[in-house]
């Protein structure tokens, strides 16, 4: 499976975003799909994931952040809103065929990764 991710583009605070993550390849109605996310100089953080456990998001985005999966178009959705500058970073979207639930918000878990798409979020 291929990952393309996009969306991604320049917000001021409070505005909204929808990064799409779109799959070739393969089917991934039962992968589960992580979004992370990396500001320079950071570490590759966990944001959200998606799969048969349901949904998980990183505490500092529940309730602004929701991820959502369409099959019909083999793709994988993450709805920002509410944008805050610490948002900012490089967007990345991937996926896992098996992954352990325990293991959902370590990219070492996933197998397969998009490019990339960056978010900047302006006051």
């Amino acid at each position: 499976v291929q990952l393309q991710a996009s969306g991604g583009g320049l917000a001021q605070v409070g505005a909204s975003l929808r990064l799409s993550c779109v799959a070739s390849g393969h089917t991934i109605r039962t992968y589960t799909i992580g979004w992370f996310r990396q500001a320079p100089g950071k570490e590759r953080e966990f944001v959200a994931a998606l799969g048969r456990h349901g949904t998980v998001y990183k505490d500092s985005v529940k309730g602004r952040f929701t991820i959502s999966r369409d099959n019909a178009e083999n793709a994988v959705y993450l709805q920002m809103n509410s944008l805050k500058p610490e948002d900012t970073a490089v967007y990345y979207c991937a996926a896992s065929e098996r992954l352990i639930y325990s293991t959902r918000s370590e990219p070492s878990a996933y197998d397969t990764w998009g490019q990339g798409t960056q978010v900047t979020v302006s006051s």
